[in-house]
């Protein structure tokens, strides 16, 4: 949202349209509509805005989904590269007051097992809650689609992902239910979020197909909210797509539909 603006003012400008939290993808890179580039955000600054703004937020990336940054999941020589980008990320999340972040598998590995590699996802998971816990922050597991973003990703259903956060077994590890990535993948939408409430501790979403505004596509996004009050959910429900149109307009229509 807002490319061509500075992240400060992208931050003030959700605020204004009346946005309660706004996330981000990490915090040493910078995405240009194109790719990432290495750059840091500050913390502080951007501590500072959310105070004048009265908008908090809600996580960012720890990992990229295909572990170039942050390290894998599945592999299990990259578990200690993984705790030290947990343990380095968590102070900047706290003078940020954030309690949770995104990780992501890492891709499949050739030649590899599948449940090898199911298992040092798990593995390394519960050695990250004991860190998690520590530092009261939540890891958000996200399965994301094969299909058209991210081929060659491990993690491309909820069911497997509520499997490993179960085996994981710690309140600080759940799971991210991506609306748009899991059309694509499973549709069935609303039933798989009420199978898996339990486990679910944020949500995104975009126009399937296209990952655009949440009212071009085949999902009635009014009605999953709806149904996600009735399951007693009181997280947020993110907005992760491109616009069509320029962002103040797409936002604020994108608000309206879901209010």
């Amino acid at each position: 949202m807002f490319p061509q603006d500075s992240f400060e003012n992208r931050i003030r400008k959700v605020a204004e349209i009346g946005f309660d939290a706004f996330e981000f993808w990490f915090i040493d890179q910078w995405f240009d509509g194109k790719g990432l580039i290495p750059r840091d955000k500050d913390a502080n600054v951007i501590a500072s805005l959310m105070k004048y703004s009265n908008i908090v937020l809600s996580d960012f990336v720890l990992n990229s989904p295909d572990g170039s940054i942050g390290g894998s999941l599945v592999k299990p020589a990259e578990r200690s590269l993984y705790i030290k980008r947990l343990r380095k990320m968590a102070p900047i999340a706290h003078k940020m007051d954030c309690q949770k972040m995104i990780t992501c598998t890492g891709n499949f590995v050739e030649g590899v097992p599948r449940k090898k590699q199911h298992m040092s996802i798990v593995t390394t998971l519960k050695k990250a809650s004991k860190v998690a816990e520590k530092e009261g922050i939540t890891l958000l597991l996200e399965p994301l689609n094969t299909l058209v973003d991210h081929p060659g990703y491990f993690l491309d259903s909820t069911h497997e992902g509520a499997q490993i956060v179960r085996e994981v077994d710690s309140p600080f590890v759940r799971l991210l239910f991506d609306c748009y990535h899991m059309q694509i993948m499973n549709g069935n939408i609303i039933a798989t979020i009420e199978r898996n409430i339990d486990v679910l501790k944020h949500f995104h979403s975009a126009g399937v197909p296209g990952r655009h505004e949440l009212f071009i596509g085949e999902l009635n996004y009014p009605n999953i909210v709806k149904r996600l009050d009735k399951l007693g959910y009181n997280g947020y429900f993110g907005l992760e797509y491109f616009p069509t149109m320029p962002s103040e307009e797409s936002l604020r229509a994108t608000l309206k539909l879901l209010r």
